[in-house]
């Protein structure tokens, strides 16, 4: 393994050149130029940040001027009753040079900054005096300040000593009597005006995306630090609310001897001392209701989970969790409970507001409403002939995925839905989706008959002759056929189909929705409604099509979650990896006896995402995971099929015009049709004919420039484990939050 040099780091240029000179100018001056300390004053009653000393000290000022009207500047007077009080005031400060030092003759202004406020400093030649890094004194030698001033950059870090007045703008500053070196800022600082525009950069870069957001002169929203303080004070708030509320902190286990508490692939690895695999935990669930068993009546943990599994705006592998349980509380109560929670954090993390802005909508945490799931699909998809009660038989549900299926719906429009129903009596809705009545006469023909072939998934699987004749394709067959297994229960048949049919629906579900009565087959840890044994007391909390928060009735006889546990090891049997491993001891824990109780679990992340308007669950974790950074010469000296395989990793960047450009440059190289193939295929790219679609962006249709014989054409795709355990090749596309079709891949047409 090659140890890179300092200069194939820092690339030299002529910029770091002249900061490398400016280092050495600033030696000969001070000595040490990264020296241990700098000591504050106290002027606040707390060590002076240059925050603390503008909240101090501006009142003073206000106090005398805060009549002037915009741009107008103190007179002479106000600005002498200012000043006989500001002078009295020594401070000592420290931060990083805001902008670029402005020498005007022999003085000088610039501004300092600690991240998050700045205060100007005034240097004067004949006033300043330098200090010594070696000796903490005083520098003698004449103009020693000013000759260590004019090596400064934009980006160094000084301390300064003086006294604070303001100017006759009426900007409040401080008179410079002593100057010391901190440190040095080898890299040019980021454009002020513009800060970092590009999302990659800004994540992989997070300390230079700090910076720039700090220093860039105007915003649109919150700067990068200020959503980090913002989901500093929203899990403040939950911490303190459950403090409050009698929670005591708990730390479980990161690394566990099994991958359970959820349904999620998990990051393994392996204890040389102990022999043994280890898990990095998917969830605390199990630990923290051990610790209900052994008397912790209310117990949260706030850490880190991890899932080995795909990367979108709204997933990362490593994601913070806040999980707590409450003894002798059911689901209702702990719906009631996350709700006032919620409420009370996001005041205090908003400054008061329960109203936040989020895209072009506008989320209202005051309100919170509940729907059963089956209500949920009946109200969103609008299908007249569709009822609560319609979706209880197995029939209608195969008949109806199958329809979706052919209409190839994919995330359901609201109001718009109802115009691919059989039964037309909703003309108000028909008339948005159809504005010429010939148009809606020969789409309704074509619907009706949609029908009819999504009626041969009713009972039992078509004949394959039959199903291609109609148009449907093998991934169909495949899907909707795991539903007619023998071995599988009605109950979970029905649960699986309402799970796919309601995931349509939730991009729909923007304002605070709880969402209740889940399916019990598919809740492996909740006890079961009472009223209804095939419901599990569960819910899911929704906001802006996101969900946020899960949370049931827990499960506390042992008999019946050991029978849970042999349903979710069947699951893993027909394919399912991310079904639930059984835990023993969970369920000797559970024989030892424990109290009904209400669990909850709350992403973290989601809420931040929507309390700062990020749209990426990236841009609210400080470094979050990203691919390793390659660069442009090395792509260039690769070979054309090595480059061809390194586009495919390419591909999951944000920009997806950009991962065209990349695409087209390659295919310039002397890539052929099947050294292309090849790559795909080394990358483990299912190669099979794309299902017909109209993709709604044209960037993503059109022929990728000099691609051989103009044959490939990209989509975004998934494959259910469904399918890979009935070994059909054909891929799913699938749409982003937008509804728009995302690259992935590239198949053969």
């Amino acid at each position: 393994m090659s140890i890179f040099e300092f200069d194939q780091i820092i690339e030299p240029n002529d910029q770091t050149e002249a900061r490398r000179e400016h280092l050495e100018k600033l030696r000969a001056i001070v000595g040490n130029v990264y020296p241990n300390k700098f000591e504050r004053s106290r002027i606040t009653g707390e060590e002076d940040t240059i925050t603390r000393v503008v909240a101090f000290a501006s009142p003073i000022a206000d106090s005398h001027i805060s009549q002037l009207a915009e741009n107008e500047k103190p007179s002479d007077e106000q600005r002498d009753a200012v000043n006989a009080e500001l002078n009295q005031l020594r401070v000592r400060v420290a931060g990083r040079l805001a902008v670029p030092p402005r020498v005007m003759g022999k003085a000088a202004f610039v501004h300092l900054s600690d991240g998050a406020e700045r205060l100007q400093i005034y240097v004067r030649k004949q006033d300043a005096k330098a200090i010594s890094n070696d000796t903490g004194k005083v520098i003698e030698a004449e103009n020693a300040a000013w000759e260590l001033f004019n090596f400064l950059d934009h980006g160094d870090f000084i301390g300064v000593e003086g006294y604070l007045f303001i100017t006759k703008t009426g900007e409040l500053s401080v008179h410079v009597e002593t100057i010391r070196f901190l440190s040095k800022a080898m890299l040019p600082m980021p454009d002020k005006m513009h800060g970092i525009s590009d999302p990659e950069l800004q994540r992989r870069f997070r300390y230079a995306d700090l910076i720039a957001s700090s220093l860039q002169v105007e915003h649109d929203g919150l700067t990068t630090r200020e959503v980090f303080e913002r989901r500093a004070k929203l899990i403040s708030g939950m911490r303190r609310y459950l403090d409050d509320h009698d929670f005591i902190e708990v730390e479980t286990p990161m690394l566990t001897p099994k991958a359970t508490g959820a349904a999620a692939k998990p990051f393994s690895t392996f204890h040389e001392a102990l022999k043994i695999p280890l898990y990095a935990r998917i969830a605390p669930e199990l630990y923290l209701k051990r610790l209900t068993v052994g008397g912790f009546e209310r117990v949260y943990e706030l850490n880190r989970n991890f899932r080995n599994e795909g990367l979108s705006n709204k997933h990362n592998p490593e994601f913070t969790m806040l999980e707590f349980y409450c003894a002798y509380m059911d689901v209702n109560g702990m719906m009631d409970f996350c709700e006032q929670m919620l409420k009370e954090s996001v005041r205090k993390a908003t400054g008061g507001s329960l109203q936040v802005k989020y895209g072009e909508n506008e989320i209202d945490f005051s309100k919170f409403e509940r729907l059963m799931m089956k209500q949920a699909i009946v109200k969103y998809y609008k299908f007249p002939r569709i009822e609560e009660e319609w979706l209880s038989s197995l029939t209608n549900l195969r008949r109806l995925y199958a329809f979706l299926m052919l209409m190839d719906l994919g995330k359901v429009e609201a109001g718009v839905v109802a115009s691919f129903s059989a039964n037309t009596s909703d003309n108000e809705l028909l008339s948005e989706s159809f504005k010429k009545q010939d148009e809606f006469a020969q789409s309704q023909k074509n619907i009706d008959k949609l029908w009819e072939k999504a009626d041969l998934f009713s009972e039992s699987m078509p004949d394959r002759d039959i199903a291609s004749k109609n148009g449907l394709t093998d991934g169909m067959l495949g899907f909707i056929g795991n539903y007619l297994i023998k071995e599988v229960a009605d109950e979970r048949k029905k649960a699986h189909i309402v799970e796919r049919l309601f995931g349509n629906i939730e991009p729909l579900l923007v304002q605070p929705t709880f969402i209740i009565d889940y399916p019990k087959s598919i809740s492996p840890l909740s006890k079961a409604s009472p009223e209804n044994p095939n419901v599990a007391e569960r819910f899911e909390l929704f906001i802006n099509g996101m969900e946020c928060a899960n949370g049931f009735s827990e499960l506390n006889d042992p008999q019946e979650q050991m029978e849970r546990f042999r349903d979710q090891m069947k699951e893993r049997t027909l394919g399912d990896e991310e079904a639930m491993v059984m835990d023993e001891d969970y369920i000797r824990a559970l024989a030892y006896g424990m109290p009904p109780a209400a669990g909850i679990g709350i992403g973290i992340d989601r809420l931040v995402m929507l309390l700062t308007n990020r749209h990426s669950i990236r841009d609210v974790i400080l470094f979050p995971h990203m691919r390793p950074e390659r660069k442009h010469s090395e792509i260039a000296e690769q070979s054309a099929v090595t480059a061809a395989e390194n586009w495919l990793a390419l591909i999951d960047n944000d920009d997806a015009g950009e991962s065209w450009n990349q695409a087209a440059s390659l295919f310039k190289t002397a890539v052929t049709s099947e050294q292309w193939k090849s790559s795909l295929a080394s990358a483990q790219v299912p190669l099979g004919k794309v299902v017909s679609r109209k993709l709604k962006s044209k960037r993503y249709t059109k022929e990728l420039p000099g691609a051989p014989d103009g044959e490939y054409v990209v989509v975004e795709y998934e494959t259910s484990f469904e399918q890979k355990k009935n070994g059909t090749e054909t891929v799913v596309p699938r749409k982003d939050a937008d509804g728009e079709w995302r690259v992935s891949g590239y198949f053969v047409k």
